[in-house]
């Protein structure tokens, strides 16, 4: 198969659906459209079908990865911020998240969470991102994009906000992972994510590569 605590000032960022009330509360969040607002020139950068950016950044460890070792492979980047409420539901219990890297990642998958959360602003914290990959058993690494060059790079706006890799190196998905956005999976369900790697495992184009992303937004620098 081939792949390659929440403060009381949170806010909501979703597309059609609404949270219950845990997660309506998100001070400094905007919906897709609006999270990155400022930076609507760097999302023209990172296009489906397109080579997708390169970089380097990294992890909570000090140990570099850069999107070219990964060559060949089918690689899932996940944006990340363990104080946002959404990124805290996908990745509980039942959540859509909460099993996803551990079940594709292989030999020729690789799952990559950054954070791209600036110094001092929410979910930035090395022991914050530490202290939730052990609890939720993230065996993936997590790597540091203080700046926020790649998260602008690849028009990022939303945690988490899904884009995944081919092994041409070319962007084949970007969006949410599902649109449940609170959680609760309704008869109108649909596992974007799961689904845009299923497709690629079999060898088929993904059939729907581009969804509106949800969640909190992305806690560039001001």
């Amino acid at each position: 198969m081939r792949f390659f605590v929440v403060s009381l000032s949170l806010c909501l960022a979703f597309s059609a659906q609404a949270a219950p009330p845990i997660l309506a509360h998100c001070g400094g969040c905007g919906t897709g459209d609006t999270a990155a607002k400022s930076d609507h020139m760097h999302n023209k950068k990172a296009s489906v079908g397109h080579t997708a950016p390169a970089f380097k950044l990294k992890d909570m460890n000090g140990k570099t990865h850069s999107l070219a070792q990964y060559k060949g492979k089918t690689v899932v980047l996940e944006w990340f911020n363990p104080e946002c409420p959404f990124v805290v539901s996908a990745h509980g219990k039942g959540g859509v998240l909460e099993k996803m890297a551990q079940t594709v990642t292989s030999k020729d998958t690789v799952w990559l969470a950054i954070n791209s959360g600036a110094k001092g602003r929410q979910g930035h914290s090395k022991s914050v991102n530490q202290s939730a990959a052990k609890k939720w058993k993230m065996n993936h690494p997590i790597l540091v994009d203080a700046d926020g060059q790649v998260g602008k790079a690849y028009g990022a706006k939303t945690t988490p906000h899904m884009f995944v890799i081919d092994a041409k190196g070319k962007l084949a998905f970007k969006g949410s992972p599902d649109n449940a956005p609170s959680g609760r999976k309704g008869s109108s369900y649909k596992a974007h994510l799961s689904d845009a790697l299923g497709d690629l495992a079999a060898g088929k184009r993904v059939r729907k590569s581009s969804t509106s992303p949800w969640g909190c937004s992305v806690k560039y620098a001001r």
